[in-house]
């Protein structure tokens, strides 16, 4: 039990910081496009790479990591940048495809929706610092069934968090029945998009230095 509060523990307090991902699942939770579609991905996601972490590949990454990150980094201010600017662009011109006045939305395309999520996902260095280096650094006193329990704890962290996220959107839904209320949560997400993007080139060597 122990270990396995530990993993909950840790994994909740990492994933609990606002982020571009936890954004494009509220995002999606608001919208009510499919909110379990996109909460399994990200939460799954999750649990691999904290299985990966566990299992020892973040001990042979780390000097792959040290090496590539500035790359992976700006890799990722890139992509963040170009949602910002999608967001801020639908912020200034919404159409009307997007929602409805009513505060009813498209279903989406799902395919595009787990592509975008998949890149929020895969795409940030940060998610492989958190699971796989970090988490596998902290299960490294814990041994056998420990170190299990410890990895159960930290990817139900994920899918407890996520699930929240996601579907606790909804309480929200009764205040986003305008197209303001959306031009408002669209330029919202586009700041924390272009400011998270300065922050991942902000830790390249390029200027941390």
């Amino acid at each position: 039990m122990p270990a396995f509060l530990t993993g909950f523990g840790l994994g909740f307090s990492l994933i609990l910081a606002i982020g571009a991902q936890n954004v494009f699942v509220l995002r999606q939770g608001l919208k009510q496009q499919h909110v379990v579609a996109v909460v399994l991905f990200c939460a799954t996601s999750d649990a691999l790479l904290i299985a990966a972490g566990v299992g020892g590949l973040g001990i042979l990454l780390a000097p792959i990591m040290a090496l590539a990150s500035d790359w992976l980094f700006l890799g990722a201010a890139i992509w963040l940048a170009c949602y910002g600017i999608m967001r801020a662009r639908d912020a200034l011109m919404p159409s009307e495809h997007m929602f409805a006045l009513d505060g009813t939305t498209a279903s989406g395309d799902l395919t595009k929706i787990l592509a975008i999520c998949a890149v929020m996902t895969w795409g940030n260095p940060h998610v492989y610092l958190d699971t796989v280096l970090l988490l596998g650094s902290f299960s490294l006193p814990f041994e056998g069934a420990q170190k299990v329990n410890f990895a159960i704890g930290a990817m139900l962290a994920s899918f407890v968090f996520f699930g929240l996220l996601g579907f606790g959107a909804r309480l929200l839904a009764p205040y986003m029945k305008s197209a303001k209320a959306w031009r408002v949560l669209d330029a919202i997400t586009a700041v924390i998009m272009l400011v998270f993007s300065l922050f991942m080139v902000w830790q390249t060597s390029w200027f941390s230095s």
